[in-house]
């Protein structure tokens, strides 16, 4: 007869123990073991293995062919994975409630579908009406998409061999069990379990298959590390529910680049892609106001014109203020510091507030010189010319360093109307402005690009 054994497994890192403890050794967080119950047989099962030895190969001597890639219909969407699905591919897609994970993957599934191939979508949070609804004001109604709503690995596994998809997805994961495992669904036994099967499946019958991994309080995806590992590739879903626009970004991808990013528009239609996303990201902007600049940036291997707003004003507390939105914060207070130093600005005793506007979030040190400009500008009250663009990597000393794809970033800016931009003097050498229809103007450190841009 089989013997009841209890374990604790941490939720956050999947550390297992056989006695409680307040504090997980694997990870230092507390209260986050969870008792789980399995069984043990008093027999050991004995399994005849039958092993397939591959001989070693020389490196030279292995061929590879191109993966075969399935477009999904939407460009955005194919820019981030890199091309499209690639065939035995599993992705994990993340992002808070109401982002819009659900509405991106039955809308995928609808244009792969018109293709001729076949797509399941697992459902174990809404049912089968529920989906339809959606997908009546969605307008999906190609015959090749088929819906199952349940959350047993057994029937879904049995669903796929009978039905033979070309394209799964799963929303969510935390939603599907097995009926083997006494953990609840969303454990880290159960997460962690699924993901196997379903990997198996994928790699075995080449289907590619989309994972909803729902999100913690901080923004990661709920469950152990090791999920984020087992698959190819995991995409988070960015943007506020308040706000119209969601970016999908890429952190890891094995069969692309992970600095791409998608951008698109909610609307009661469904997403739409954002094709111009310059010209989105400075809608609304204002023209006759201090603490605000452009600043062309680059994602993976697109331009965008970005703004920078900053906000500089007296404090009313003893310590003051330092606030950023979409970028980070210890970047900000070096800049700050080398414009008290070099520039003599006297921020000591004010507030500083940074803003990257349109949910962005950026981590180039191109954006430095945009930093500098927008919180000088706050400063002394003096708004810097709407044609203007700025961009630049700043140094401890004050000294502007080279940036990459110059070019890039100084045809966006001429696409969009701009007249100027102030770039960094080294990268001058090796690029043609004469094609430009942009007066660019190279500077060596912050003194001479204030002068440039506020007149000293």
């Amino acid at each position: 007869m089989a013997k009841l054994k209890s374990k604790y497994v941490c939720q956050e890192c999947g550390y297992v123990t056989p006695k409680w403890m307040g504090k997980c050794p694997g990870c230092n967080e507390w209260n986050t073991l969870v008792e789980e119950v399995y069984e043990k047989n008093k027999e050991k099962l004995k399994i005849k293995r039958n092993y397939s030895i591959d001989k070693s190969k020389k490196l030279v001597d292995v061929k590879i062919e191109e993966e075969e890639r399935v477009s999904t219909a939407v460009n955005e969407l194919n820019r981030v994975l890199g091309g499209g699905l690639v065939k035995g591919s599993l992705i994990l897609v993340g992002g808070d409630p109401g982002i819009g994970k659900s509405t991106l993957l039955i809308q995928v599934a609808n244009n792969i579908a018109t293709t001729g191939l076949k797509v399941l979508y697992v459902s174990g949070e809404e049912s089968a009406k529920q989906i339809k609804i959606r997908s009546d004001r969605l307008k999906i109604n190609s015959e090749n998409v088929y819906i199952l709503a349940e959350t047993n690995i057994d029937i879904i596994e049995n669903s796929i061999e009978e039905l033979s998809p070309d394209i799964l997805v799963i929303d969510s994961i935390q939603t599907v069990h097995n009926p083997e495992l006494t953990s609840a669904p969303g454990s880290v036994s159960q997460v962690r379990e699924i993901t196997s099967k379903l990997m198996k499946t994928a790699k075995h019958r080449e289907m590619a298959t989309f994972i909803v991994g729902h999100v913690t309080k901080q923004g990661s995806i709920a469950g152990p590390r090791v999920l984020e590992h087992m698959v190819d590739t995991v995409l988070y879903f960015e943007g506020e529910r308040h706000h119209t626009y969601r970016i999908l970004r890429a952190v890891k991808n094995r069969f692309g680049s992970t600095n791409e990013i998608g951008i698109f528009e909610m609307r009661d239609i469904g997403l739409v892609e954002v094709e111009n996303a310059s010209e989105m990201l400075l809608s609304g902007r204002p023209l006759n106001a201090s603490g605000t600049v452009v600043v062309p940036g680059i994602e993976g291997t697109r331009p965008m014109l970005i703004e920078i707003q900053a906000l500089v004003s007296p404090t009313a507390f003893g310590m003051p203020r330092r606030v950023t939105t979409g970028i980070d914060y210890n970047r900000v207070v070096l800049m700050m510091a080398v414009l008290e130093k070099k520039l003599g600005l006297q921020t000591q005793n004010m507030d500083a507030y940074i803003n990257i506007t349109g949910g962005l979030q950026i981590k180039e040190p191109a954006v430095d010189l945009g930093i500098i400009c927008a919180i000088t500008s706050s400063f002394r009250d003096k708004e810097l010319d709407a044609e203007t663009v700025v961009m630049g990597e700043v140094g401890l000393t004050g000294e502007l360093r080279t940036i990459s794809m110059i070019e890039k970033r100084l045809q966006e800016a001429a696409k969009l109307g701009f007249k100027t931009a102030v770039i960094p003097k080294s990268n001058l050498k090796g690029i043609d402005t004469k094609n430009l229809d942009l007066d660019v103007k190279g500077v060596s450190n912050i003194q001479k690009a204030i002068d440039c841009v506020l007149g000293g």
